[in-house]
């Protein structure tokens, strides 16, 4: 598949806040696209949060989103910023004297898209997350181009962020191609009256509700999206069986 079409079918994940399940809505639509045959790879281009493992640097988002693709990336073109501090990105940058570079995000992600027929993009917090000074996530996605999937964490406060977002997104020139709202707060009060209005005022079709899991994997999230709604979504037959990688690459 051409850059072009890999291009077509590639989407950056974003959030109303951080901690309200981007990563799993990611891995899911990562699932989605593997279980009708579509290489897919997923990036994770900054991670805050990284611990050491048998003498190898591992974060638990990164690893999902390599677990999910059919696609296996090196760490370093999956994650290019890949840092230990559990912190704000430009701070976690900050400790290990790196500065967060866009082009090379940039470089990396299209080095992904020649490897690839779709790639899915998970930013790192909220939309406007500062990466370096006078750059923040919202920089990035712009840089990307790519068409924006919104996870609305659902929680007391998610319809005022899930439309600033909204507006942060197209204030950039970007589309919301869609949203998914993910159950934070099992103990919310008129949750489906948030949602609906959500649905009265934003410009794209929810995707779906993701309940409170027993299990939070990419696979049980993904039973309860349609991702199929999305206007980009590759039309394809499922396969019989679709191989998947046991992990990224070495």
């Amino acid at each position: 598949m051409s850059p072009e079409s890999t291009l077509a079918h590639s989407w950056f994940i974003t959030g109303t806040d951080t901690e309200i399940g981007k990563t799993l809505i990611a891995s899911s639509l990562l699932h989605a696209l593997g279980a009708i045959g579509v290489k897919a790879a997923g990036m994770k281009p900054i991670a805050a949060g990284a611990t050491e493992r048998n003498g190898v640097l591992r974060n638990d988002d990164a690893d999902q989103l390599a677990q999910a693709a059919t696609v296996a990336l090196s760490p370093a073109l999956a994650t290019p910023y890949l840092l230990r501090a559990a912190a704000a990105p430009h701070v976690a940058a900050r400790l290990e004297q790196i500065e967060i570079d866009v082009r090379h995000v940039q470089q990396c992600f299209t080095r992904i898209v020649a490897r690839a027929e779709a790639v899915v993009v998970e930013g790192v917090g909220g939309f406007r997350v500062p990466l370096s000074l006078g750059v923040d996530t919202a920089d990035l996605a712009q840089q990307l181009g790519l068409p924006m999937i919104m996870v609305v964490g659902l929680r007391l406060g998610c319809i005022n962020h899930a439309l600033l977002t909204a507006e942060a997104i197209a204030a950039r020139g970007l589309t919301l191609a869609g949203w998914v709202c993910n159950v934070v707060d099992p103990d919310m009060l008129h949750a489906q009256g948030s949602v609906d209005a959500l649905i009265e005022r934003l410009p794209a079709p929810l995707l779906g509700a993701v309940p409170r899991l027993p299990v939070p994997d990419a696979a049980s999230a993904a039973q309860h999206i349609d991702f199929t709604l999305l206007p980009n979504w590759p039309r394809r037959k499922p396969p019989e069986a679709t191989a998947r990688p046991a992990g990224p690459a070495a």
